[in-house]
């Protein structure tokens, strides 16, 4: 690799004015046109779901039952352990938090806030949404390690063991934002089996990507709720997912799951913020997927559209890094990311360079606490939104921004 090439091949790149955008996991056009069906359900006169309940009206907290039962195959619960809300999982961790907070848990002889500190734990890298609801109400994160088969099991025994301050951890089992990884089953149980010095510590459960395969292989992972019910810790997870990379992102469904007391105490802190949830989306969610065989359909076509763009991106990274020392990144089987590993103190200036050459990237850092990643190296790839076409010229344009970030470190291979 010559470093003067390499300066003029991104010149020439710049010098097209090109303005890319990988920064966020959008689901595409075509994927919401997948669910333009959505814009005509219910219909005028469809508006009556079971037990005469009328979905234009006030009611039915923790969800239409019917909408309950056709999510409770993804969510590993029984239908009166889901509550369905309205179109945003993040608002539904959100709400957990500020209600432990505030008034605690079912299991907490105090809240949260009462205590001279609150910490929870986070796996990196991590998803930056989560990072920030913590950083908000000044709850303080502990970064441990995210490995390929799950978070580092021995960091989070040894932590939860000895401090009682250690309230939650945030944790994507499936397919995680940004590395793609599915927790190992013996993870799981550990994390359901440990002890805690905190009676009530959670486990922030995000299963956002619980359907949304990019291989034909539908990889499953343990059932939190079964195991720590099995280990003596029943209230231990809020599980949480939606379907907003499902249907229509802006128009989708919130959902949780819990053990009933877990379930309880989340409907009776919502029963002061409002009187019920957009019924209308539910009611017509189920006539529109109808089944778990209605869903997995339904994420089969997105898979088609949006898995070329992800094998695009990872042909054009094994074409024009693979000789670069100290880079590589995952392979996904599923989720909406591609995470990619620059050389130490490089990840800065790779999104700086993407930025002079007209590709906006996720913010280097963005994938830990407080936005700082110590090693300046991790960079979140979200390949969904744009067109294949763009996606290739992105990915082309990332690759010639790592190997000049590489060139003016004097770390190129001759």
């Amino acid at each position: 690799m010559d470093a003067t090439q390499i300066r003029a091949d991104f010149d020439a790149f710049k010098a097209k004015g090109l303005k890319l955008n990988l920064t966020r996991g959008k689901p595409s056009s075509a994927q919401l046109d997948l669910s333009t069906e959505l814009l005509a359900l219910p219909g005028p006169a469809d508006y009556m779901a079971g037990e005469d309940t009328d979905c234009r009206n006030y009611g039915v907290l923790q969800g239409l039952p019917e909408a309950r039962r056709l999510f409770s195959g993804i969510m590993g619960a029984a239908p009166d352990q889901v509550v369905v809300a309205n179109n945003s999982s993040l608002a539904l961790m959100h709400d957990a938090v500020v209600f432990a907070l505030l008034k605690g848990t079912c299991d907490s002889a105090a809240p949260w806030s009462k205590a001279r500190e609150t910490r929870f734990l986070c796996p990196v890298p991590g998803y930056d949404r989560h990072y920030r609801i913590c950083e908000d109400f000044g709850i303080r994160m502990i970064s441990v390690a995210l490995r390929d088969d799950g978070p580092d099991i021995d960091e989070v025994e040894r932590l939860v063991a000895q401090d009682e301050s250690i309230k939650g951890m945030w944790c994507v089992p499936k397919y995680s934002n940004p590395t793609g990884t599915v927790y190992a089953d013996a993870v799981i149980e550990r994390l359901a089996a440990m002890s805690t010095a905190a009676a009530d510590f959670r486990l922030f459960w995000d299963n956002a990507y619980a359907v949304h395969h990019l291989t034909e292989e539908r990889i499953e992972i343990a059932n939190i709720l079964e195991l720590c019910e099995r280990h003596g810790h029943a209230n231990r997870p809020f599980v949480f997912a939606s379907t907003s990379k499902v249907t229509l992102g802006g128009s989708g469904l919130a959902l949780f799951a819990a053990s009933k007391d877990n379930v309880k105490w989340l409907l009776t802190r919502l029963t002061a913020r409002t009187i019920g949830p957009d019924k209308i989306n539910h009611w017509r969610h189920v006539r529109f997927l109808k089944s778990q065989a209605g869903i997995e359909e339904l994420m089969d076509r997105h898979r088609a559209v949006i898995a070329p763009k992800f094998e695009k991106v990872l042909e054009v990274f094994d074409a024009k890094l693979s000789r670069l020392p100290d880079v590589n990144w995952t392979r996904p089987k599923g989720g909406y990311f591609i995470s990619l590993q620059v050389p130490k103190g490089c990840a800065s200036r790779v999104v700086s360079l993407a930025k002079e050459a007209g590709i906006e990237l996720t913010p280097a850092g963005a994938t830990h606490p407080y936005g700082k990643d110590p090693d300046d190296r991790t960079i979140r790839i979200a390949p969904t939104f744009p067109e294949l076409p763009e996606v290739t010229l992105a990915a082309e344009g990332v690759a010639l921004c790592v190997l000049l970030a590489a060139a003016e470190k004097g770390l190129l291979v001759p």
